[in-house]
């Protein structure tokens, strides 16, 4: 059964450009790049890295960066894009990598997409150097628990905007559509996560809900009303 990233591929990449979405140039890519500059990072993985769009951020870092996606057609577009990056098409649940074959491990927004997410864990924290950091940016479980097409919102009689969510606790697959876009997202509750990667034996150094810090100021003020995100860097002794 398709996931739609196939037949999504032209749309997402349209709909990222150069710059990327409202939650990645206005909420995360700050945050995430803060972690990077920490450390003197000298091979990276991007597991999920889609159309390039981080890869090439890391490498603007001086870092050595491998991007992997499950998606051939979104691969083939990073390739275009950054011709003289190194993109290959894999699953991030069987890694064709050497154990510790990087010293940072980046997943993007793209533990959602993966269906074994266990495996997906298992490996990263394999492939990534003792010392290494694993860091991880996802969809704040809650917003994953709610309706799917518009992130848990919803209006209330009075017109107030509110959140619902329900059956928090299971994991599920919903299908979400924008922009021509549809595809497959995996809800887990942060427990799953937070566990998944304890029984790796990583710690948690770092731990945020980073609040958006430009662009539209409807659009800023509509983010900053709940965390859509989390972001989490975890170590490898």
């Amino acid at each position: 059964m398709s996931d739609g990233w196939t037949e999504s591929a032209d749309a997402w990449v349209a709909s990222q450009g150069e710059e990327g979405d409202f939650g990645r140039r206005w909420v995360m890519d700050a945050p995430m790049l803060q972690r990077v500059r920490l450390r003197p990072y000298r091979r990276a993985l991007d597991v999920g890295c889609g159309e390039g769009r981080f890869c090439r951020m890391l490498r603007a870092e001086g870092i050595e960066a491998v991007g992997i996606d499950s998606t051939e057609a979104l691969v083939d577009h990073a390739r275009r894009l950054d011709p003289s990056g190194d993109y290959r098409p894999e699953a991030a649940e069987a890694l064709g990598f050497e154990d510790g074959s990087f010293d940072l491990v980046v997943s993007y927004l793209s533990l959602i997409d993966i269906p074994d997410v266990r495996s997906a864990i298992a490996e990263m924290a394999r492939v990534l150097a003792p010392g290494g950091r694993l860091l991880i940016a996802n969809l704040a479980s809650y917003n994953s628990a709610g309706d799917a097409n518009d992130l848990g919102w919803t209006t209330l009689p009075d017109g107030r905007r509110a959140h619902a969510m329900d059956h928090y606790l299971e994991e599920k697959a919903n299908w979400i559509a924008w922009k021509g876009i549809r595809i497959r997202n995996w809800h887990r509750p942060l427990s799953t996560y937070m566990t998944l990667l304890l029984d790796q034996g990583l710690m948690l150094t770092h731990f945020d809900e980073p609040r958006a810090h430009g662009g539209d100021p409807a659009r800023q003020a509509h983010y900053d009303r709940a965390p859509w995100f989390m972001l989490m860097e975890w170590a490898k002794p």
